[in-house]
């Protein structure tokens, strides 16, 4: 995991973030079930989302983690890996504690 992510949110929270953004998508995704998925990626050009589905993960992401996304935040670079999930995540809770 890149360490910009670490640094927002700390090493075992970054560890738990990144652990149940990659087991939801695993989980919800049938295409993965077989198929390797790195933490970095790309999970948009692999073809493995549907509109429907990134409308689920900024649900997941919302409920699980207890920030609200802003609507400038919503971009496909933001949800486009494990890795990107977990440090927007990180930065709003950063933003949230200040």
């Amino acid at each position: 995991m890149p360490s910009e992510a670490l640094t927002d949110i700390g090493n075992d929270a970054a560890a738990h973030t990144a652990a149940s953004i990659r087991n939801y998508v695993r989980s919800n995704m049938s295409a993965l079930r077989d198929a390797e998925l790195r933490d970095d990626d790309n999970i948009f050009e692999k073809g493995f989302v549907t509109s429907i589905f990134a409308m689920q993960m900024l649900d997941f992401i919302e409920s699980t983690f207890g920030v609200e996304v802003p609507d400038d935040r919503i971009t496909l670079q933001n949800f486009s890996s494990v890795d990107s999930m977990t440090r927007m995540v990180g930065e709003l809770k950063h933003a949230a504690d200040r």
